[in-house]
């Protein structure tokens, strides 16, 4: 827990929330902050899944701070061991992270939200990519959303800067449940519990593999997973959990994963 940054942690699960008012923009002090947190929720094998969102009702995070930037803070700083928002550059992140996007979600925060596994959101959270507004690139949106959204989608909201209400963003898939603002932050707790009770080392090996394979050939993918030239992969293939999960099918009883 930081000044900007709070964390709660129940059982394996980890709650992240941005408290930064008046609207929670990420300043680099913020960045590191968060970037410290999710490095250690990524080397605690206690923790199996994360929950990110932003504190009061209005706001889950509108990016970066411009006004940090007009007071010296440089746009090409030093954001910390994971890059902008900690966790989009954080090498072998390989556990689960659910965005609960509790409102505005626009530039360096919808950033934040695109590097998450599921986005849950209430209903009215909206949708941005302004950056075009303010004379600069909103550089890891360009890479990410036109290969998780439709291409001319994904390029008329980097053009032009134009909001997406939640109920669009649900249409072109980037956004997997709308909820009642007030049942947001349960059903974010629920699925990620429910995440948290799963094999943890298949949860890795699912996130290095998709990870690994978003560029490549399939059949070059399937080759590195099959030879357990990927890490995570190696690991489930030669740990105990897989041969419980094995023994349990047999035995017909739920398996008891020790994540290892």
């Amino acid at each position: 827990m930081t000044e900007n940054v709070k964390t709660r942690i129940k059982g394996a699960v980890l709650e992240v929330t941005l408290d930064r008012p008046k609207a929670n923009a990420v300043d680099l002090k913020t960045s590191r902050e968060m970037g410290e947190i999710f490095a250690d929720f990524r080397d605690n094998p206690d923790l199996r899944v994360a929950i990110i969102t932003g504190a009061g009702e209005k706001f889950f995070c509108p990016g970066w701070d411009l006004k940090a930037a007009d007071g010296g803070d440089e746009v090409d700083g030093d954001y910390g061991v994971g890059g902008f928002g900690g966790m989009q550059e954080l090498p072998d992140l390989n556990k689960p992270i659910i965005a609960a996007v509790n409102g505005i979600c626009c530039g360096g925060g919808l950033e934040i939200a695109l590097s998450t596994d599921i986005i849950l959101a209430a209903e009215h959270a909206s949708f941005a990519l302004p950056e075009i507004n303010s004379g600069t690139v909103a550089d890891a949106a360009s890479i990410k959303l036109p290969k998780r959204i439709p291409y001319h989608i994904a390029m008329e909201m980097l053009l032009t800067g134009r909001w997406l209400d939640v109920q669009e963003a649900n249409r072109w898939g980037f956004v997997n449940e709308i909820l009642p603002a007030e049942k947001l932050m349960d059903r974010a707790w629920e699925m990620a519990e429910l995440i948290a009770s799963g094999p943890p080392l298949v949860m890795a090996a699912i996130k290095e593999v998709v990870r690994d394979a978003e560029d490549s050939k399939f059949q070059d993918a399937l080759d590195r997973i099959t030879s357990r030239q990927l890490k995570t992969v190696d690991t489930l293939y030669g740990s105990e959990d897989m041969l419980e999960g094995f023994k349990a099918f047999a035995e017909k009883r739920d398996p008891i994963w020790r994540g290892k």
